[in-house]
């Protein structure tokens, strides 16, 4: 199963090919890279590649889906984006405060519609909640908006990337 990482600023995937024992091949971004790693000790690895070595060492950040990865001359943010984390980071950008519509980032069931059109909303306000993947989410205003049109209504089912409600 191949993940999808942040390295830093860049985006690549990286998909494990095989295993066996300390022997393992990765596909990352494309390329094949075959290593023989070993834990050292809890956090520190040795790796073989290319008949050269390399000591890293792997620091658990704030979750079980940030790292920072140390070698001895660079230091890496690693981040795992798996659907949850796509799902986050598409809200960002879609309640970002010069957005005139507030977009689903993927497909759920909208659960409460609490503005109507017409409505002066204040920064802060929840305009919609929509049910995905098992979670609800409020989608807030970050400033003093009216709301200028509503596109669905509550038990609406919306697809990713469709426009809920209209504000200026």
């Amino acid at each position: 199963m191949a993940l999808e990482i942040k390295i830093n600023d860049r985006l690549t995937s990286i998909e494990q090919i095989s295993s066996e024992g300390s022997k393992q091949t990765f596909r990352v971004g494309g390329k094949i890279y075959d290593v023989d790693a070993l834990m050292v000790e809890n956090g520190v690895y040795s790796i073989l590649y290319n008949n050269k070595s390399y000591n890293i060492e792997v620091i658990q950040g704030e979750n079980d889906k940030d790292f920072e990865v140390n070698t001895l001359y660079n230091a890496y943010n690693i981040d795992i984006i798996d659907a949850e984390r796509k799902y986050l980071m598409s809200r960002k950008t879609n309640d970002a405060d010069d957005e005139a519509n507030i977009k689903a980032p993927m497909p759920g069931k909208v659960v409460r519609v609490p503005v109507k059109t017409g409505d002066k909303i204040q920064s802060g306000d929840t305009v919609v909640v929509v049910s995905a993947m098992k979670m609800e989410s409020e989608y807030k205003v970050k400033q003093d908006r009216l709301v200028k049109e509503v596109l669905v209504k509550e038990g609406d089912i919306v697809k990713g990337g469709q426009t809920m409600i209209v504000v200026e």
